[in-house]
């Protein structure tokens, strides 16, 4: 029997390697849920006929049983909503602080920590592609690379602006503040796309490199900027281990926004919907992390909200990222949400 065509092409390859995996993990989850499924009814079957003591112990027993049932069931249901074109592919994830000053910067510091203990208990690769660090603490901006199949698919949920109030340890009053970060989120698509990038459209600027990354960092002028005048896209790639590495990344970071930016425009003209840049500040926040004087994160988009404010801080963004899914899968119904803080 001779080998399928596609093994001949590697890009080709290696996306049916993938989708071999991903349909592997598919089969487990479900042959978990089958058992576990039936351990839940023999826990149940064995209290009915036990003395009341051994019986409470087993339906304890079976109470445990159907919530590890209902988080692998849930984890399943979710990644059916994953339909996007590109929703298995891994990301790219770009922080940057806005309205704040310091405190902001130390925002970005939070999130990226935030979005890094998120992808680690994934399973997901992070890797640093450019790194800012902030003039007095904090980071003003940092992209990072999360690895992982259907990385892009959840975290597409966090593309927007971010606000923080607390008490900021940088202000000597011990007043709340309010700061601000955006996120953008994009596919790391490594296949060949249709965009024409003309030389005369982009400014190449090289820097040296500066914070985390190789053993090269500090020594050579090998960091990367792309500038895209028509659009303003900036993109930056600073940890790969020469000059020429860092441009390919660069670019094809270029390309890929640009084509998520058509793909976007293309969707606009035909929903009759305009799309406009927001701001890094007041009214443009997609989501809110109140620290003071209560705790309380809240998507002003989907309703999802939670007192648990360190969990979120710690990784835990899979309640919103569901809710954000479900969210899609209707058709992004308007919500009668108000950030009141």
């Amino acid at each position: 029997m001779e080998a399928p065509d596609f093994w001949d092409d590697p890009e080709k390859a290696t996306a049916k390697t993938k989708e071999l995996g991903s349909l592997k993990d598919d089969l487990a989850t479900y042959k978990s849920l089958t058992d576990g499924y039936e351990e839940i009814e023999t826990y149940i079957e064995m209290a009915a006929t036990e003395d009341d003591d051994t019986a409470a112990e087993l339906y304890e027993e079976a109470s445990e049983a159907f919530d590890r049932f209902k988080a692998s069931y849930e984890a399943i249901r979710l990644k059916t909503l994953l339909s996007g074109e590109y929703d298995h592919e891994s990301a790219i994830v770009t922080l940057h602080s806005g309205a704040g000053g310091t405190e902001a910067c130390d925002w970005v510091s939070m999130l990226y920590r935030m979005y890094t203990r998120w992808a680690e208990q994934h399973g997901f690769g992070v890797e640093v592609l450019d790194l800012l660090d902030g003039d007095e603490a904090g980071i003003k901006s940092v992209t990072v690379q999360i690895t992982g199949q259907n990385a892009y698919g959840y975290l597409k949920s966090e593309k927007g602006v971010h606000r923080l109030v607390r008490i900021s340890p940088f202000n000597a009053n011990g007043k709340r503040q309010t700061s601000f970060a955006s996120c953008d989120v994009m596919p790391d698509i490594e296949e060949d796309l249709d965009i024409e990038v003309r030389d005369e459209d982009i400014r190449i600027d090289t820097y040296r490199s500066s914070g985390a990354g190789g053993q090269h960092i500090n020594k050579t002028s090998s960091a990367i900027r792309i500038t895209h005048f028509p659009t303003g896209i900036v993109v930056q790639c600073q940890n790969e281990r020469s000059q020429h590495m860092n441009k390919d990344k660069a670019m094809q970071m270029l390309k890929s926004k640009l084509y998520m930016l058509r793909l976007e425009e293309n969707a606009q003209k035909a929903a009759g919907i305009r799309g406009e840049v927001t701001d890094i500040g007041w009214g443009n926040q997609i989501r809110s992390y109140v620290f003071q004087p209560y705790k309380m994160v809240k998507d002003l988009r989907t309703g999802e909200e939670t007192g648990n404010v360190d969990r979120v801080m710690d990784g835990g963004l899979d309640p919103f990222m569901g809710a954000y899914l479900k969210w899609l899968s209707l058709g992004c119904p308007a919500r009668n949400t108000q950030d009141t803080e």
